[in-house]
């Protein structure tokens, strides 16, 4: 047995013994209630039979009010006093002065009255001091054949001590106490293996221990912890879980309802089996969310979900996208060109220089062409430098990309050129993966603009987004491939979070053709500015 289990051993016991010692006093004053209740109730009744038997005495009658009535009445009271087995007899004439009395000493003094009606012809019964000695007396008038007051007789019995009352109070007094303390051992015995079973056997220093450190380390890691019991509510949550969630300080015991907690996030916090890497967009943040259940001994007891906050990673795997995707455009392009030089080659080996030519002629033409037709319609450089980009990276994958006739953008503002970029090249690039594949792909851009914001429309030639995911893809972060039961990402996530931030908004249509997407954001103003318009 180690030194901890010999602690809490003996701490057990001593819990044990703490409980028989309080079985056992709270019988030990039961029992002397009813000794008290009893001794009273049956006492009570015979010191008051024995003064009216005295009283009614014919010799106390006619000698109390003769002179010197003690030395007459003294053996009538030894009597009364050795027969029945009191503590003192006393008689007082009409005035209230002790005439004769067991006790010689009292003759001559006043009585002392229970109650003042004693002095009128009342009877009374109850206790009082006597010489220093608590009694139960009883006092009753000394009335003459005629009804006259002639005086009270009192007779009172010694009350018993605590002990005298135990001792006896009941033959079965021991019986009652040797059952309590079985009761006592019995219910503390059980309640000392209850107590072990839920503390996991650990001591109360080690229990606070553990509780400190838990505080510790839920309040010190840099992940959000949310925990909840079984009815949706509440139960635990840290500084970084309150902080990502907007939860108040007095949320602990409330439901997520209560709590204002809804959509994709309440769908995730309040699911019942484990989850990992669960994407959900709140308040402009974008939260990785994973979450387990709880089981014990087939019971349920709620659920406890982790949160990462990875706007920033989303805001650097952004830009690492822009980087990659300039890496691939590059690609593309160096293979386009590579493929046109050897086209070049060939003609120039088999002789063809005209065709060389022409060929040559060709590619500057459709060059010109693409360049004229973006410089008239999109005169923002960054914008258009993406959507030339972009145009050589489809046409690798075997898809046309072209510009809608409606197409209008002027130059921007550079953080606006930005942001429209960001959710152009989210859009380009998840309408050519889902155009991919198919028979004369295709995917068209449409830029419009007003004073004060500007549309996106990017449509495609792919299977269209379900309709039951037409919301689902922006909120989980997925992409077009998601759609089509692909990884998951965050690229339509973030272009909804963008439009958020520009005061504008992204949805998902399908035609008969395929997907349609259609976003708007505000321009030529700050996108804090924009996004507190909006709410």
């Amino acid at each position: 047995m180690t030194r901890r289990q010999l602690t809490l051993s003996g701490e057990l016991l001593l819990l044990q013994l703490a409980i028989v010692v309080l079985v056992l006093g709270a019988v030990g004053v039961i029992s002397l209630a009813q000794s008290a209740a009893t001794f009273d109730r049956v006492e009570g009744r015979r010191v008051s039979a024995l003064a009216e038997q005295a009283a009614w005495n014919p010799l106390l009658r006619a000698r109390i009010q003769q002179p010197a009535p003690a030395e007459v009445l003294a053996p009538l009271l030894h009597s009364t006093l050795t027969q029945s087995g009191v503590s003192s007899v006393t008689v007082a004439d009409v005035h209230g002065k002790i005439v004769s009395a067991t006790n010689t000493t009292i003759v001559g003094t006043a009585l002392p009255l229970g109650h003042e009606g004693v002095a009128r012809g009342r009877g009374w019964s109850g206790y009082l001091v006597l010489d220093g000695e608590r009694e139960l007396s009883a006092q009753v008038p000394v009335l003459s054949t005629q009804g006259r007051h002639l005086g009270t007789v009192m007779i009172g019995v010694r009350a018993p001590t605590a002990w005298q009352r135990l001792s006896g109070a009941s033959p079965y007094l021991v019986v009652h106490l040797g059952t309590a303390s079985l009761i006592g051992g019995l219910g503390s015995w059980l309640l000392a293996r209850r107590i072990k079973r839920q503390t996991l056997g650990m001591e109360p220093r080690e229990i606070t221990g553990l509780a400190e450190h838990r505080e510790a380390m839920l309040h010190g890691i840099a992940e959000g912890v949310v925990a909840l019991d079984p009815q949706l509510r509440l139960t635990l949550v840290n500084d970084v879980g309150r902080r990502l969630l907007d939860l108040p300080e007095s949320g602990v015991g409330r439901s997520l309802s209560a709590l204002g907690v809804s959509g994709r996030l309440y769908d995730v916090l309040a699911g019942e089996g484990d989850s990992r890497d669960e994407i959900v967009i709140h308040r402009g943040n974008v939260l990785v969310m994973n979450r387990m259940a709880i089981v014990k001994d087939g019971r349920r007891l709620g659920t406890v979900t982790t949160l990462r906050d990875r706007t920033e990673l989303a805001q650097l795997e952004r830009e690492l996208g822009a980087f990659r995707g300039t890496t691939e455009l590059l690609r593309a392009q160096a293979h386009e060109f590579a493929n046109q030089l050897h086209i070049i080659s060939g003609l120039s080996q088999t002789g063809e220089y005209d065709e060389v030519v022409r060929y040559i002629r060709a590619l500057r033409r459709h060059k010109e062409s693409l360049d004229v037709r973006l410089a008239a319609t999109v005169r923002d450089t960054a914008v258009a430098a993406l959507l030339m980009a972009k145009s050589s990276l489809a046409a690798e994958r075997h898809v046309r990309l072209r510009l809608s006739e409606r197409t209008a953008l002027d130059r921007l503002d550079p953080m606006d050129a930005a942001d429209l970029a960001t959710v152009a090249g989210n859009l380009v690039d998840n309408a050519i993966d889902a155009a991919a594949g198919g028979e004369a792909a295709w995917v068209e851009v449409e830029l419009r603009q007003d004073a004060a914001s500007v549309e996106i429309v990017v449509r495609d030639s792919g299977p269209g987004v379900a309709p039951e995911l037409d919301q689902e893809v922006f909120t989980r972060g997925f992409t077009t491939k998601a759609a089509q039961g692909g990884e998951r990402g965050i690229g339509l996530a973030l272009t909804r979070l963008v439009c958020h931030r520009r005061g504008g908004e992204v949805a998902v249509t399908n035609t008969a053709d395929g997907a349609v997407f259609t976003a708007r954001m505000s321009i030529g103003r700050p996108a804090d500015e924009a996004m507190e318009t909006t709410r």
